[in-house]
C-alpha cells in the first residue's frame, strides 16, 4: 500500500517576517529560496503564500525574488 503524503500550505505574513528579522542584532537577510525549500522538506508544504502590502517604490525586484523562490505572492 502506498503511503499518502500530507498536502500542507504555508501562509507567510511578509511584514511580520521582515520586522522580526530586522529587529535582531545584527539584522539578518532572509534567503527566500532556502526558506521555501525548508518549508517543502520539513513540512511537505506544497503551496506557500507570501502576503505583503503592495508598493510601487522600487520593490519589483523583491517581488520577483519572492516569486522565483516558489512563493505565491498575494497583496493586501
Amino acid at each position: 500500500m502506498t503511503e499518502k503524503k500530507e498536502n500542507n500550505f504555508a501562509f507567510v505574513d511578509g511584514q511580520n517576517l521582515h520586522m522580526g528579522t530586522k529587529s535582531e542584532d545584527p539584522a539578518w537577510q532572509v534567503d527566500f529560496f532556502k526558506f521555501r525549500e525548508y518549508l517543502k522538506k520539513k513540512y511537505n508544504v506544497t503551496r506557500a503564500y507570501y502576503f505583503l502590502g503592495f508598493t510601487i517604490d522600487e520593490k519589483s525586484d523583491l517581488y520577483d525574488k519572492i516569486q522565483e523562490s516558489g512563493f505565491i505572492l498575494k497583496f493586501r
